[in-house]
């Protein structure tokens, strides 16, 4: 079983030219905001480290930069997939590279901006294959999908691989037979392997440079109410709701963080405040699994609070 696949080192990966910077930190961190200070102080153009933002319409739920923002300093991997569609991190590999060549051409650097850990773990160790697809099994778990439902075999799931079952989506039938697949095949779960891959370092990571946002938890937690609150007034059901009724979400984008409560709200099925606490509970929930992955890499936290956070982060970048 190999752990990883990556582009081989040397002048042809422009992963493997380019500086490697990476501004992370859990969702209402302050990134975004802190990313538009310094990436002309860089000569830098954002990259999206996000694996939601890549969807054209999720904009208010996903709190995407704005056009204003982007009008400031040029964004890449933003509005790149119709919701429908399935993207991975296979196609995010590929994106970033086209867009790495486009920002070297202009004799600009990159600076990846976002909170998807799984994203920074693959484009610096690669990414994780797992053991090779094993036919018969996958028939079979194909088939009892098709006899007794998705509900049935996600529960499954999270009875031997409960992180799996609460990281991947009820409605995603791929990735639940995948990660069953998995576990029967090698006795070991699918997070035990990723976890496995996600400690191995490559010259590629010991290179890069990593600044992270943490602000004060009890800070962190009324930000994200009060953000919450600000993006179900400024559109974010109605937002839902325009989704709902084109071609929906597919099997990736449905697993955007709040998109159901949002909608069950413009549906009028429950009040803003349920809704505002539901999806404050489940942003409190989905920031701490960010910092379970952000732990398995070396990064310089800074406090987005302090008076110096910006000439902090700028040190650490240009001293790479």
């Amino acid at each position: 079983m190999g752990p990883m696949t990556a582009h081989g080192a040397g002048g042809g990966d422009p992963l493997d030219r380019l500086p490697l910077r990476f501004l992370i930190g859990t969702t209402a961190s302050g990134k975004s905001r802190l990313a538009l200070d310094l990436a002309p102080r860089l000569g830098a153009e954002v990259v999206a480290l996000d694996s939601m933002t890549v969807y054209r319409g999720l904009d208010v739920g996903t709190a995407k930069p704005t056009p204003a923002e982007r009008a400031l300093v040029r964004h890449h991997l933003l509005d790149v997939a119709d919701p429908a569609e399935r993207y991975d991190v296979q196609r995010y590999l590929a994106d970033v590279r086209d867009a790495l060549e486009d920002i070297e051409r202009r004799g600009a650097t990159p600076l990846f901006v976002g909170g998807t850990g799984f994203y920074l773990a693959a484009l610096l160790r690669g990414i994780f294959e797992g053991p090779p697809i094993d036919p018969e099994l996958r028939r079979g778990l194909e088939a009892r999908m098709a006899r007794e439902g998705g509900a049935v075999l996600h529960a499954e799931l999270a009875a031997v691989d409960p992180d799996a079952a609460e990281r991947i989506h009820p409605n995603d039938e791929r990735r639940t037979v995948r990660a069953l697949e998995v576990f029967q095949q090698t006795g070991s779960t699918l997070t035990s392997l990723q976890e496995q891959w996600s400690g191995e370092r490559s010259e590629r990571e010991r290179r890069a440079t990593i600044v992270g946002l943490a602000p004060p938890a009890e800070i962190l937690e009324r930000r994200i109410v009060e953000r919450t609150a600000e993006m179900l007034a400024a559109g974010w059901p109605d937002e839902a709701l325009r989704l709902s009724r084109g071609d929906g979400l597919g099997p990736s984008a449905i697993q955007a963080l709040g998109y159901d409560t949002a909608l069950a709200l413009g549906r009028g099925e429950v009040e803003f405040d349920e809704a505002r606490d539901l999806i404050a509970l489940r942003t409190r929930q989905f920031a701490r699994r960010q910092r379970t992955w952000f732990r398995k890499f070396d990064v310089r936290w800074i406090d987005p609070l302090s008076p110096d956070a910006a000439s902090d982060a700028l040190a650490t970048f240009l001293a790479d």
